[in-house]
């Protein structure tokens, strides 16, 4: 265990300074200059010049990654906005709760749903309940997240009122406020990973219920239920590992739904940072996802070593 831990948090380093390097040379490398946004369009060469200067974008890319790691390693300090001039730290002081909260509902969701669709759908294979489970499932993959996330302002929220059709509500604000304002955008979040997590339990545990351990316990007289648990818990590896995956990509798909529902979290400034050049705002909240990315992948293999303990055993 502790030597994996060691080889992840090796690869880990690596992964990030290997992602701070390739977003200095992508934003970096793209046409224009953040000083033209911050300046105005009316500034002259000379301004947009000097401010590049007093802000060490003339530098060397490499000089300039090289200066901002130490920084962020050195300081914990992600930087400074050259468009607005606020700090990274409290943007994201500010913008990552409500991100979190958000992928964290929209993932708890998912599962919630998900996993008894998927046992029932493997334990009842090729009855109606699975019919319908696949169907649940094919429509989750195909909808589109922004059109679900419109036809969710549209009707529940504009035409019956339900919910509201956007913004964030903190909780200071009541918790019934603050849970319908966030009831929407997670359920668009969450569908499509319904589908997913949905049919990786179905496949796995069909999978693992036709083994021969499986029908020797059911041989021995072993309760129905118990048997279903030990193969629910191999099967669960691979679902797992995909949940993992799909809890990092939902920081990716909440760009979309916090811009539809208009919430204010890290996805939104994100956007509104690639619009302005804001380099050090690309940076961090990117940074911040990759951090999020790599940790739910340390989680997963940690709970995949419970739940089968050869994968620990293979690991010496």
């Amino acid at each position: 265990m502790l030597r994996m831990l060691i080889d992840r948090l090796a690869f880990s380093i690596l992964a990030l300074l290997f992602v701070g390097l390739l977003l200095f040379v992508l934003t970096r490398g793209v046409p224009g200059s953040p000083a033209r946004v911050a300046l105005g369009l009316d500034a002259t060469d000379t301004q947009i010049a000097q401010f590049e200067k007093d802000h060490g974008l003339d530098r060397p890319v490499a000089e300039q990654y090289i200066r901002w790691l130490g920084q962020l390693v050195l300081h914990g300090d992600f930087g400074r906005s050259f468009v607005t001039g606020r700090s990274m730290n409290a943007l994201l002081a500010e913008t990552l709760p409500i991100t979190l909260e958000l992928v964290l509902f929209a993932f708890a969701f998912a599962v919630v749903v998900a996993l008894p669709i998927g046992v029932l759908s493997a334990v009842y294979e090729g009855s109606w309940i699975d019919h319908a489970a696949r169907i649940i499932a094919v429509i989750g993959v195909s909808v589109p997240g922004f059109w679900l996330g419109l036809m969710l302002i549209r009707f529940p929220a504009v035409e019956f009122g339900w919910f509201p059709p956007g913004g964030f509500v903190p909780l200071s604000d009541g918790i019934v406020a603050h849970l319908q304002s966030i009831a929407l955008p997670a359920f668009a979040l969450g569908v499509y990973y319904i589908a997913i997590l949905s049919r990786m339990t179905r496949s796995g545990l069909v999978e693992t219920l036709g083994s021969e351990y499986v029908r020797t316990a059911r041989a021995l007289g072993l309760p129905r239920g118990r048997v279903l648990w030990y193969a629910l818990k191999n099967a669960l590896v691979p679902v797992v590992s995909v949940g993992a995956m799909s809890f990092g990509y939902m920081f990716g798909w909440a760009l979309i739904v916090e811009y539809l529902f208009n919430i204010p979290g890290m996805s939104n400034a994100l956007l509104t940072a690639v619009g302005q050049r804001d380099y050090f705002t690309m940076q961090a909240v990117v940074y911040v996802f990759t951090i999020v990315f790599i940790v739910s992948n340390l989680a997963a293999d940690l709970l995949n070593r419970q739940l089968n303990p050869k994968l620990a055993t293979a690991q010496r």
